[in-house]
């Protein structure tokens, strides 16, 4: 079996039990994920089975779309509300302070990751520090907010204040982090309550399997050209054919900078690239 399956992962599980309860299903153990959802978080999870493995990659340079709920007023360790208080005061913004901070995280910055992740310093995942009390120098990294704007009314309680946001981010951005950054802009602290992932690339929490369904084989499974609906196919004869199984690096005999190659057959058999001297090169063997 060979695919990509899109999964709307519920709350309460990782994205390993996912995977785990998908390859009892299909009776396999060739399957991954792509985009790690935290237990407090539901939504879409690409999940590619079988040959689809081998596009796990490029599914991973996807933009995704989350929907998250806000808490301003106090901060934990996790960054979420399943962890412990750290910090507290009481926010005074207004809903122009709000509006006005989301549209100043638009465009790309530096983000310090969650100390509870598994984002590795010297071989070590950060939570194994943090669970250990062993103090750790936390990384940041590039990331880009393509966009981040307030959705529904704020609630404006006692001494705290809440309201979602909805943000289209590229990948390897914490929401978690990015609470925390917005409230500190708003010069009080921040905390995640609930997340939905409702995008990732092409792919929306509308076309996404639920795992009953999937016990159920109610499913849709993807073939890998489905799964990457950007990348043009390109159809080769059997000497050209012989030459790419090979892996050999060839003069360009297509337009774009990466195409899916097919046999006359339409089997998938690899993804090539152009380099820098207009030749192009194995990038990922699919037959084998």
């Amino acid at each position: 079996m060979n695919g990509v399956l899109i999964v709307n992962k519920p709350k309460g599980l990782t994205s390993r039990d996912v995977v785990n309860k998908i390859c009892k299903k299909l009776n396999t153990k060739k399957v991954g994920h792509t985009g790690t959802l935290d237990p407090i978080a539901e939504g879409v999870l690409v999940v590619p089975v079988g040959r689809a493995l081998k596009i796990t990659e490029i599914l991973l340079a996807n933009t995704k779309e989350y929907i998250a709920r806000v808490i301003l007023g106090y901060e934990t360790d996790m960054l979420d509300i399943t962890g412990k208080e750290i910090k507290r005061n009481i926010p005074t913004c207004t809903k122009e302070d709000i509006e006005r901070v989301l549209l100043s995280f638009i465009g790309k910055q530096n983000q310090e990751v969650p100390l509870y992740s598994a984002v590795k310093v010297a071989g070590k995942k950060l939570y194994e520090y943090a669970r250990n009390d062993i103090e750790v120098q936390v990384p940041s990294k590039q990331v880009e907010i393509y966009n981040l704007e307030l959705i529904g009314e704020i609630s404006f309680l006692e001494d705290t204040v809440e309201f979602s946001i909805k943000c289209i981010v590229s990948k390897g951005t914490y929401i978690r982090s990015l609470i925390r950054d917005i409230a500190y802009k708003l010069g009080t602290y921040g905390t995640m309550k609930e997340l939905l992932r409702t995008k990732v690339g092409p792919f929306s929490i509308e076309e996404s399997n639920t795992l009953e369904e999937i016990e159920k084989g109610n499913y849709k499974l993807l073939s890998i050209k489905e799964a990457l609906p950007n990348i043009k196919i390109t159809k080769v004869d059997d000497i050209l054919l012989k030459k790419i199984k090979n892996g050999m690096i060839l003069d360009s005999f297509f337009d774009e900078e990466i195409s899916l190659i097919e046999d006359k057959k339409g089997n998938d058999i690899a993804i090539y690239k152009k380099d820098k001297k207009g030749k192009v090169r194995l990038y990922k063997m699919i037959e084998v």
